[in-house]
């Protein structure tokens, strides 16, 4: 896999109250064996910060930025539009947002030439997956583990659905033909 102490993914947040939603970036990143750093960048309370991050990731070694932000959400676009990294973006529904909502239409509507990947509503595992995804175009351990992980993903469903059936919901009482 990737050089172990040299991180090739960003995970950023606007706020330490983003933490709770963006550690599973870091977790699933960590679990797929892709290094990463994780910091607070905060586009409005610190913006030569978010600056000087941005403009110098790709120097530093990263290949992709995760962004997570809430309420009006402008983390993930302002580091896109400084950047030639993929961002993706993490909607993150905050205390003051409009049932996360505003933070979904920020970093999803981007004007033309700056785009943003978007996740789901809290959704940093997907953004720490997708992000692996992409490391994976050049590294095969990262695409092996990529592999062994969503095999474990659809063992489980497999192993659940035969418990399911084996308790009497065959698969032909819900119309599914094998």
């Amino acid at each position: 896999m990737a050089d172990d102490k040299k991180p090739i993914v960003g995970v950023i947040m606007g706020s330490q109250s983003d933490l709770t939603v963006m550690q599973e970036a870091a977790e699933i990143l960590e679990e797929l064996g892709v290094p990463c750093e994780v910091t607070i960048v905060s586009a409005h309370r610190t913006p030569h910060r978010m600056i000087s991050y941005a403009e110098e990731a790709r120097k530093r070694g990263l290949k992709v930025i995760i962004a997570g932000a809430g309420g009006a959400a402008h983390l993930p676009g302002m580091v896109a539009s400084i950047t030639t990294l993929p961002v993706i973006g993490v909607p993150v529904k905050s205390r003051n947002s409009i049932d996360g909502w505003d933070s979904i239409l920020s970093i999803l509507q981007m004007p033309g030439g700056i785009p943003v990947a978007t996740v789901t509503l809290d959704g940093a595992k997907n953004a720490g997956i997708l992000a692996a995804e992409i490391v994976s175009t050049f590294d095969e351990k990262v695409a092996d583990a990529l592999q062994a992980y969503k095999d474990k993903l659809k063992s489980t469903v497999e192993e659940s659905a035969t418990k399911l059936e084996n308790q009497g919901w065959k698969s032909a009482q819900i119309g599914f033909k094998k």
